[in-house]
């Protein structure tokens, strides 16, 4: 019954790109090179570790980089810096969690174009931006565009609202890298993820997940697949007497814990951004995400490709 409003989404999203490539939408350059990291499915697929390790990587290189996001979620329309103690409902819990975890510069707007000028303006030194999503916003050009994909791959096929894709696939892309457990397809580079060795407190304290192992606690995710998050924890020893699954970029405006037993609360470190306020004796596990070398040595090799670049 869905199959012909995909048909109009397609026709709709052909429409607009084929209105940026005839120039009647403009598409604007920035001074720098421009990294996309994002999908073609609906739905989270693990764009944030992805660009968290990008970021990591240009800057091991001695790379001075920037990220830009739209901020979803955020209760702001402005544009505006990330700072390390802005609020995550005034710039996006995931905006605020690659600042936290990486140092970089972040800014956010709606017209990324937008964030990405603000941001040069204020850190002119930037050699290279990475974009936080953003593969269907045409109006930001971009030099190399990442495209993720989890275990669900490209699901039925199908174009939203009959399934998950937001563009057909495949289509032209510079690198295409897997963040599930089990890639849906063969092509493209995969990473590997794995829990952190500690879970970390509101205040910095550091608890050996270890010493958690064995022990009742309660898990807590407000991502695309919490039970993603719950496997991994039961995985590593811990008995979870509660699991507490919330939709994707919840607020945690007043909310409070549901249970009156006296357990240790873990969540994930994207979480832990908005809910240290509601609860600051909640643990956050950090994901230690980790893309195998030859996708580094394929972005370095696409870097230093760009004629004029700054990251050569």
């Amino acid at each position: 019954m869905l199959w012909p409003l995909s048909l109009l989404y397609a026709a709709l999203f052909a429409l607009r790109r084929w209105l940026y490539r005839q120039g009647w939408l403009q598409t604007d350059r920035v001074s720098v090179p421009v990294i996309v990291v994002g999908n073609v499915i609906a739905g989270g697929a693990g764009k944030t570790p992805v660009v968290m390790a990008v970021v990591r990587h240009l800057q091991a290189r001695g790379l001075r980089t920037g990220v830009v996001s739209r901020g979803y979620g955020r209760r702001t329309d402005d544009c505006r810096e990330v700072e390390n103690e802005s609020d995550p409902q005034d710039v996006g819990d995931e905006p605020a969690l690659i600042r936290r975890a990486t140092g970089a510069p972040v800014f956010v707007a709606r017209r990324r174009v937008e964030a990405a000028r603000a941001l040069l303006a204020r850190h002119p030194a930037t050699q290279v931006i990475v974009s936080d999503d953003g593969l269907q916003h045409l109006a930001l050009a971009r030099d190399i565009e990442i495209c993720v994909f989890d275990d669900r791959g490209v699901g039925n096929g199908w174009r939203l609202p009959a399934g998950p894709l937001r563009e057909r696939w495949p289509r032209p892309c510079d690198l295409v890298l897997h963040s599930g457990e089990h890639p849906a397809f063969e092509d493209g580079y995969t990473a590997t993820r794995a829990l952190a060795q500690d879970a970390v407190a509101s205040d910095g304290k550091r608890t050996p997940l270890d010493a958690l192992a064995g022990k009742p606690v309660i898990a807590l995710a407000a991502i695309a697949r919490p039970e993603a998050f719950f496997e991994m924890l039961r995985a590593r020893g811990l008995a979870l007497a509660e699991t507490i699954a919330l939709p994707d970029h919840f607020d945690f405006e007043g909310w409070q814990r549901p249970s009156d037993r006296d357990l240790p609360l873990v969540c994930t470190e994207k979480d832990a951004v908005k809910l240290w306020r509601q609860a600051p004796d909640a643990l956050a596990v950090p994901l230690h995400f980790v893309p195998e070398p030859q996708f580094f040595a394929a972005l370095d090799a696409k870097l230093s490709s760009l004629d004029g670049s700054q990251a050569a």
